[in-house]
């Protein structure tokens, strides 16, 4: 068992383009879920809006990539404010049956033959990112060594582009939640019949929160379409938003760093899963035997347990307040 490899590949996605995605989509929902305390289960909706706004004025349009990515993160914007006006007034729950069911609409919606000649339906976009990567100013294809790390001369910018994105929405979440304005969303979080009793608009803060988280969200779609240079309908699957859960729930809802320190660890653990459990399915003396398919499965499994036990010794996550995540979910 090569344990150095395993370190090394495991700290590479620690920091990776996926841990940034992922750290995008978990900020995003921490201003739903843990500032708010709003249940959306559809994130990945958001990110799809974000992500096809991109491919399709710039790949389809022959459009300008920048403007694709605002219309994509103001599409995703108009969507949370279209599903909060008719279900924020009700309980938590229809929320979360809107936002999910959304999310998969638009899958299907993107991914149907009606939608070919927009979204190119099942084979997806590609190949239209040329004017983010003109702008690298590290070799594209050329093998980089950052720490020990090896990566692309792509992904190595991406990578800086991404962080820099990361710590100005930290830097955005940190000044919103302690102003007056994050406050009053904190109050409505713990006690909504409370902050109304004060005079404050429940209705209107759950809803301007709503459509941040969901901007913040088409700004993760955005910076993943860019990344990869393709977009592929079934990759916007409900799956993503709960890997983006689990990010939360790791590094602690209601923090600044919480959902990034919880993306970083996600993939780590994924990854360090996948890579010993390939190593101990293979050789000359495998100590298992397990498929492709087995292995994919497993690793998340293993990742599973991992939050499972976080849930009974700390479940507030790594970085959290246990007082700041009781709910008052009506």
């Amino acid at each position: 068992m090569d344990l150095v490899a395993v370190l090394q590949i495991s700290l590479a996605q620690l920091i990776g383009p996926s841990a940034i995605f992922y750290a995008m989509l978990a900020i995003g929902l921490n201003i739903h879920f843990g500032y708010a305390g709003l249940l959306n289960f559809g994130q990945i909706g958001f990110a799809l809006l974000g992500g096809y706004g991109v491919g399709i004025v710039a790949g389809q349009w022959g459009g300008s990539l920048w403007v694709g990515g605002i219309l994509g993160v103001a599409a995703a914007g108009a969507l949370a404010l279209l599903l909060g006006l008719p279900t924020l007034r009700l309980r938590a729950d229809y929320l979360a049956i809107v936002t999910i069911a959304a999310a998969e609409i638009l899958r299907l919606l993107t991914r149907s033959t009606s939608a070919d000649e927009l979204t190119n339906s099942t084979k997806g976009l590609y190949g239209y990112a040329a004017p983010f990567f003109e702008m690298n100013p590290f070799e594209n294809g050329k093998q980089y060594s950052l720490l020990g790390l090896k990566f692309q001369g792509g992904d190595l910018w991406a990578m800086v582009v991404g962080w820099s994105v990361v710590a100005l929405l930290c830097l955005l979440v940190w000044l919103l939640v302690r102003s007056p304005w994050g406050r009053v969303l904190k109050a409505v979080r713990e006690d909504e019949d409370a902050a109304r009793a004060l005079g404050k608009n429940a209705y209107v803060f759950k809803l301007q929160a709503l459509v941040l988280g969901g901007c913040i969200g088409g700004v993760a779609g955005v910076f993943n379409a860019i990344q990869t240079q393709s977009i592929s309908p079934d990759f916007y699957s409900t799956a993503q938003t709960f890997f983006a859960y689990g990010a939360l729930i790791l590094g602690g809802a209601a923090t600044v760093f919480g959902p990034v320190v919880g993306a970083m660890l996600f993939w780590f653990i994924v990854t360090a899963s996948d890579v010993l459990l390939r190593q101990l399915t293979t050789g000359d003396d495998p100590l298992f035997d397990m498929t492709n398919q087995q292995i994919g499965a497993v690793r998340f499994v293993i990742l599973g347990l991992a939050i499972a036990l976080l849930m009974v010794f700390r479940p507030q996550g790594i970085l959290g307040n246990k007082r700041e995540v009781q709910l008052d979910a009506k």
